[in-house]
């Protein structure tokens, strides 16, 4: 969400997912997908610099991978468990039908 200021000077906070245009006639004119219209004090650019800056933070945020290392050693500790074998997921003495792919085998 970002923050923009009414004309009556009221705060309010817009989903920038909705927006469908942004016109700077005198006044500021925001145009979302439900039809409303919104006159804000904001000019244009700054709308659209705080869309841009507003989507860098959700990409940023979903790339980052540090947080959850406790959940990346487990995959790691359970991945060396089926790679070398001592693991009952993996057994060697299987029977053939086991060791099949699931997408080859008749039902």
């Amino acid at each position: 969400m970002i923050a923009l200021t009414r004309m009556d000077k009221q705060l309010m906070y817009i989903n920038p997912d909705h927006i469908i245009s942004v016109e700077e006639t005198p006044d500021t004119v925001i145009t979302l997908f439900n039809g409303n219209h919104y006159i804000v004090m904001e000019r244009a650019d700054s709308i659209i610099s705080r869309v841009v800056a507003f989507r860098s933070r959700i990409m940023r945020r979903a790339q980052s991978s540090s947080g959850k290392k406790y959940l990346q050693r487990q995959r790691k500790n359970l991945f060396q468990q089926v790679a070398t074998g001592k693991d009952a997921i993996c057994p060697a003495t299987r029977s053939t039908l086991d060791r099949t792919p699931f997408h080859s085998r008749d039902f």
